[in-house]
Formats: structure tokens, C-alpha cells, sequence
């Protein structure tokens, strides 16, 4: 069994090495006074049976010296755990017995601090080891018993002492061993729930950080304890410092006071000063210490925006898969209709054939701008030259739309390019400048199309008209799908515009009227190319 004790020993734990620094902070303490008992201090009547000799000093200033060097060694050597322990432990065995029959008697005041020992051995030490040392100090502690027997009378009294002192070292040795196991499995249980814990944290955390929705942990005082990056987007609070609801919305704050007197859970929404969003809030209590509430932000744009985007695929899926039933149709209607026009008739079968006609192709139209949004997402940038291209354009939508080309005015900055799908960009335009010459006067320079070079590689391009403008009631519903104020539109115009320029990593908005329509594409001038 000795040769475990020289082996390498495995990874131990800070424990470990500081159970065995306080153990040896033991020994010094116990090393000390010894010493000063065999100098001759007050100590000495206790301690020693007969008045100490030389041989005493000596004996506790060598012990003294030896544990003084094993505090120091354990600041620095952090090796052979159980060789260390070993030789520590056998000294204490040696001096401590030596001690206990110094006068030719057994000491059982010594046995007491050996007992000590061991238990402290239990408790620090590994394995088997522990009654190794029991075993060693048993052997002590008998043969020194039977050294004495030898050559003094012999008495069985001694003889059952020092037996009952040494089922005290296996009692005291096992029971540290036992001790020592459920206190390294309880520190390891708590470890791993520590760990888990912190983990735990660490994904709620992130989660709540990476959530869509804004989070505030809220008290019963209405006192803001922690929120994430989400809520403060959506109220608009970079840099606040404040810590009480009322300071982050008032609105907020007077729907958490509703609810705690028996209101709504999810109150009506509410406009966020701060940010211009309108948000919806939902209060959730939890079982905390401090009844804590979560409030829950939501985006109501970003809601209506999911909503009519779940209402344009399930379109999309009907219209693909009826958009062949309903073309062969129409078309077959449309070359029936302008046969008739090619035959003689009245003036009655004229208006109606004109109705037949003109309904064949607005449903061609419905159908054309519906199967566009289906291809938002097939978007092949490139830089577009706009001094090259709007010129082109201004051309070919005047000969479509039958109009002079003059109706439309141009005022390009030299060089001025976007990062664009060429197709997507020919769409955008024709539907924006389509939607101001519904609503402009048709006259010379009626539209202003304007294209200018910003800062930070961006490009801006307008279109104006100078028509009666939108109306302050119906700006947030123009880019509506579907929403249109002409008898003969679709609705889908607008919204196909800003979906296009959406998926080519631009932004289309609606200005201040000047004094008509004005619309401007924000996009990138040139395109990244890898």
C-alpha cells in the first residue's frame, strides 16, 4: 500500500490542496506549543509527566521546524498530493508516540492529539490511505507498548489501553474517510448544480436578449429591475438611466397601475413618444421573491406586417395554382371581344364590348401584379448607371401610357448609380410613376423624377408629382396591399414597389408632399461584389 502514496496523483481540486493548508496550519500550531511546554512555560505541568529534558527540546523544535516547512511547501508545491500527506501523517506518528512513552508510560493526552490527527487525515486524505495511517500508528503504538513490556513487568492493563487506543485510530480514521466522502459528493453536487445554473442563466439571458419582443422585469412598485435591448428599441430609451416605469412611458405606466387594480392583461396598444412606434403591452406575474412582473412589448407594425404577409402567401398559393384557369379565360373573352369589334354594329353593342374589353384587362392586370410578388426574392443586382437608364424609361412609359414625354421631367446628378435588379428597378419605377400620373395633372413637367448622390455610398431617387398630394388620414395605408382611392387600380402597386425595393436591400418611403405625391427610393450606389 506504501507505493500508492509515490505515484502521481490525479487533477485534484482547490479543496483539496486547501483542506491539506489548514491541516498543516494544525500541525504548526500544535508543533509550536509543544516547544514552548519542553522550554519550561506554564504548560509544562499539563503536558509532560516528568520535567522535560533536552531530548524533549529537541524533538518539538525539530517537529516545530519540519511542519513550518510544510505550511511554506504548499504555497508552492502544488505535486504529489498523497506522497505529501503520507509524510506528514507518519511524522505526527513518530513524534506524537515517542511523546506517549517518553517516560516509560503510555500518555494518553498524547493518543488524543494522535487521534486528532488521523481524524484530520480522514478528512483530507484519499481512498485507502486513510487506514494505512490508522494501521501505522496502531503498530506504533504496540510495539512501543511491547518494547516496554520487555523490559519492565509485565501489565495487561497497558496492553488493553493502548487496543482500545488503537480501535479509536480505525474508528476515528473511517469515520473522517466517511465524513470527508459526503462533503466532496455534496461540494460536487453543488458544483454541477452551480454549473448548470450558470448555464441556464447564460441561455436565458441570451435568449431574452435575442427575443423580438421587448422584455421588462417590473416590481409591484412599479420600479424597472432589468430589461433588453428590444424594449429599449422600442421605447426609445439609448442612454436612460432612470429605473422607474413612468420614465420609460408614461402610457406604460398607467396601463401597469390598470392592471394591478384588476385591468386588462393586454391592454389596448399604445404609442411609444420616443421611438414612433405603437406598441402592445402584456403583463405577466411570476413567483419570485418580490412578485416580480414581466412586461412584454410587442411591435404592432411588425404584427400587421406578418398578418399581411400570411395574407399575400396564402394569395399567392391560390393564384399559382388558379392563375392558368383564369388567363385562358380571359384571353379567350378578350379575342372574342375584339373579333366582335371587327363586325358591323350599333352603338349599344359598341359600349358593351368597350366594358367587356376594358374589365378583360384590368383581371389580366389583378392577376399580372399578384404573380409579382411571388418574385421578390429572384433579385440579381447590379450597379445601374441612372443618367443612362431613367432617360430610356421616361421614353419607353411615355409611348405606353400615350402621353407627351415632357409629362415627365428629369434632374440627374452626373454619375449618380444604384445597386438594383435591373427587372425590379423597371417595375418600381413604372409603378410609382403610373401611380403619380393617376393623380397629376398630365401636364408638361407634371412628374419630377430626381436622383441624387447622398453620403456613405447611398443614393437617393424621388418621384413627384403635382397632384392634390396624400391626405394625412390615409399615409399609413398607402403601401397597404390591396388599399387603393382609383376605381380602376389594384392595390398592389405601391406595396409591389416597396417589397421589390426591399428585396434589393433599399427602402422606399413616403416624403412630405411637394406639394403632390412624393415618394423616395433609398439604395445602396454600388453593389459588393465578392
Amino acid at each position: 500500500m506504501a507505493t500508492s502514496t509515490v505515484r502521481d496523483d490525479p487533477p485534484l481540486s482547490e479543496m483539496h490542496w486547501r483542506s491539506l493548508r489548514y491541516f498543516n496550519l494544525y500541525r504548526f500550531v500544535l508543533a509550536a506549543l509543544l516547544f514552548l511546554a519542553a522550554t519550561g512555560t506554564s504548560l509544562q505541568p499539563a503536558i509532560f509527566a516528568a520535567v522535560p529534558s533536552r531530548w524533549h527540546v529537541l524533538l518539538s523544535g525539530g517537529y516545530l521546524l519540519l511542519t513550518a516547512v510544510s505550511v511554506m511547501s504548499l504555497h508552492r508545491l502544488r505535486r504529489h498530493f498523497n506522497l505529501q500527506l503520507s509524510i506528514q501523517i507518519l511524522l505526527d506518528i513518530l513524534v506524537l508516540t515517542t511523546l506517549m512513552y517518553a517516560d516509560g508510560t503510555l500518555r494518553s493526552d498524547f493518543g488524543w492529539l494522535l487521534l486528532v490527527s488521523l481524524a484530520g487525515a480522514g478528512l483530507v486524505g484519499e481512498g485507502r490511505l486513510v487506514l494505512f495511517y490508522a494501521a501505522m500508528a496502531t503498530l506504533a503504538v504496540l510495539l512501543s507498548e511491547s518494547y516496554f513490556a520487555l523490559g519492565n513487568d509485565f501489565e495487561s492493563a497497558h496492553f488493553l489501553q493502548a487496543g482500545l487506543l488503537s480501535l479509536g485510530f480505525f474508528a476515528t480514521a473511517i469515520s473522517g474517510r466517511l465524513l470527508a466522502r459526503r462533503i466532496l459528493a455534496n461540494e460536487e453536487l453543488a458544483r454541477q448544480r452551480g454549473v448548470a445554473l450558470r448555464n441556464q442563466m447564460l441561455v436565458s439571458q441570451r435568449v431574452i436578449e435575442e427575443m423580438q419582443d421587448g422584455v421588462l422585469v417590473v416590481s409591484r412598485d412599479a420600479v424597472v429591475r432589468q430589461h433588453n435591448p428590444r424594449a429599449e428599441f422600442l421605447l426609445g430609451l439609448r442612454g436612460m438611466t432612470t429605473d422607474t416605469l413612468a420614465d420609460y412611458s408614461p402610457a406604460l405606466a398607467a396601463d401597469f397601475v390598470a392592471w394591478q387594480a384588476g385591468g386588462a392583461a393586454e391592454p389596448e396598444p399604445f404609442p411609444a413618444a420616443a421611438s414612433g412606434l405603437t406598441l402592445r403591452a402584456r403583463f405577466v406575474p411570476t413567483e419570485s421573491a418580490g412578485n416580480d412582473v414581466l412586461v412584454f412589448l410587442e411591435d404592432m407594425g411588425r404584427v400587421q406586417q406578418r398578418a399581411q404577409q400570411l395574407k399575400l402567401a396564402a394569395l399567392g398559393r391560390l393564384t399559382a395554382n388558379i392563375a392558368h384557369e383564369i388567363r385562358n379565360p380571359l384571353s379567350a373573352i378578350s379575342h372574342a371581344g375584339e373579333l366582335l369589334m371587327e363586325e358591323r354594329r350599333g352603338a349599344t353593342e359598341d359600349r358593351l364590348l368597350t366594358i367587356v374589353r376594358d374589365n378583360t384587362q384590368r383581371l389580366d392586370r389583378i392577376v399580372r401584379d399578384v404573380l409579382e410578388l411571388g418574385r421578390r426574392d429572384r433579385a440579381h443586382r447590379e450597379t445601374i448607371d441612372l443618367a443612362a437608364l431613367l432617360p430610356q424609361f421616361r421614353e419607353e412609359f411615355a409611348v405606353k401610357e400615350a402621353v407627351p414625354a415632357d409629362v415627365v421631367t428629369l434632374d440627374v446628378d452626373g454619375g449618380a448609380s444604384i445597386c438594383f435588379d435591373r427587372s425590379h428597378l423597371h417595375q418600381v419605377l413604372w409603378n410609382l410613376l403610373g401611380n403619380a400620373l393617376r393623380h397629376s395633372r398630365r401636364q408638361a413637367g407634371s412628374i419630377t423624377v430626381r436622383a441624387r448622390a447622398g453620403a456613405g455610398g447611398r443614393v437617393q431617387l424621388f418621384v413627384v408629382d403635382d397632384g392634390d398630394g396624400v391626405p394625412a388620414g390615409l399615409r399609413e395605408q398607402v403601401f397597404e396591399p390591396f388599399f387603393t382611392t382609383h376605381s380602376r387600380g389594384t392595390g398592389l402597386g405601391l406595396y409591389i414597389a416597396r417589397e421589390l425595393c426591399e428585396a434589393n436591400g433599399a427602402r422606399l418611403e413616403l416624403a412630405d408632399n411637394a406639394p403632390g405625391g412624393h415618394f423616395r427610393i433609398i439604395g445602396g450606389a454600388n453593389c459588393d461584389i465578392h
